[in-house]
């Protein structure tokens, strides 16, 4: 695989980046807590953009891959940062953003920034408010204890051997970002995918979120064997008939 290129950003990080050239709207995948660029969604989505001749850019947060920056010292805010930062310095004109769990709450958060550069979302198994309603609001009381006295606590990761660290900056961060409080001021169209045996994310959660959504231009797949990271051949390919039909439409495509 080809190395990454790197951009420097003015908020301090160091952000690792794979671009594609091609027309616009382009598309920018962003990852899931943990995750990195070099995934089976963000490798398949940079080879449907080459093939179609879309422009493409996936990057990693700072803290995670090949970005500058220690995981447990990041937050929803930074990571947000980053994903503006990103498109800013490297993309030009409309832009379609791809949010992978955690990636969707900042996809979500990016378009209520950039409202007039995003031209269209695509969120599979969004986990909006994650750290105050699937951490917070079911930790253990030690977990919770912990938290709030050492700073941090670790839990088991079900797709990794190293615990996920979960830190007080990290739910704190996370409420200055939540959402799903109240109407989500995002106008595009969005597609949605989620599985309905996700076990991290439940399926509700984007039925919520459908209910909330500004956009009348909305549509939710739900996927009744599909598990959390949907990325099966059939889901890749769902993945991808999704976004044919997106850029097929009169919004995004325009």
């Amino acid at each position: 695989m080809a190395k990454p290129s790197f951009l420097d950003t003015s908020h301090g990080a160091r952000i690792a980046y794979h671009r594609t050239p091609g027309s616009s709207p382009g598309i920018i995948f962003l990852g899931g807590f943990r995750s990195d660029m070099t995934g089976t969604k963000a490798t398949r989505l940079a080879a449907w953009a080459e093939a179609h001749g879309q422009a493409f850019l996936r990057f990693d947060y700072s803290g995670h891959g090949a970005s500058s920056g220690r995981f447990e010292d990041g937050a929803i805010g930074d990571w947000l940062a980053d994903a503006l930062a990103v498109p800013d310095h490297l993309a030009q004109g409309p832009r379609v953003l791809v949010g992978s769990s955690m990636g969707g709450w900042i996809a979500l958060l990016a378009a209520r920034k950039r409202p007039r550069r995003i031209a269209g979302l695509v969120l599979i198994a969004p986990a909006p408010d994650f750290t105050e309603r699937l951490m917070w609001d079911i930790l253990p009381p030690d977990n919770r204890r912990e938290i709030l006295e050492k700073g941090f606590c670790e839990r088991p990761s079900a797709y990794d051997n190293e615990p996920d660290i979960i830190t007080r900056r990290l739910i704190e961060d996370g409420r200055h970002h939540l959402l799903l409080d109240g109407p989500v001021a995002v106008t595009c169209p969005v597609r949605i995918l989620h599985g309905m045996a996700d076990a991290d994310v439940p399926w509700r959660l984007s039925i919520e979120l459908v209910e909330k959504l500004a956009s009348h231009d909305v549509e939710l797949t739900l996927v009744k064997d599909g598990d959390h990271r949907l990325s099966g051949e059939a889901d890749l390919a769902r993945l991808e008939r999704t976004l044919d039909t997106l850029f097929a439409g009169p919004g995004a495509a325009e």
